[in-house]
């Protein structure tokens, strides 16, 4: 089910997204691990761009939602033609935003005096070499 929803959803899915079957019966999602597409440089648009960048992604997350749902008339009629769904998506982000702040603080804290051990993505693909 969700290999299917994401391969009708993205223009264009992982060539190694899939699932299989374990030895116990149990199925696993298997999807490239890094895509390396060159991605947006966030870090270098103004506000202007930015906001314009937010609007074309949502439109293509709308757009894919609606695809793959087969039910994109009664999704525009559920949302309608005011602003509710789009305050009410933007006081969600705020406070997920605030949220996700604090939870980085904590595991900064916990780093820091060695409650965690924090690694890099170097570190974790070193033990997975050969």
């Amino acid at each position: 089910r969700v290999v299917e929803g994401q391969r009708l959803m993205q223009a264009a899915s992982d060539m190694f997204l899939g699932w299989t079957t374990g030895p116990g019966g149990r199925q696993f999602y298997v999807r490239q691990l890094r895509d390396m597409k060159i991605s947006a440089e966030l870090e270098n648009f103004d506000a202007e761009t930015f906001a314009a960048y937010g609007r074309v992604c949502g439109r293509a997350l709308a757009r894919a939602h609606a695809k793959a749902s087969g039910l994109a008339a009664q999704i525009s009629g559920y949302i309608g033609k005011g602003d509710a769904l789009a305050d009410a998506l933007l006081k969600y982000a705020q406070h997920y935003t605030a949220q996700n702040e604090r939870d980085f603080e904590r595991f900064q804290t916990a780093c820091r005096k060695g409650r965690l051990r924090a690694r890099s993505e170097a570190d974790f693909a070193a033990d997975h070499l050969p």
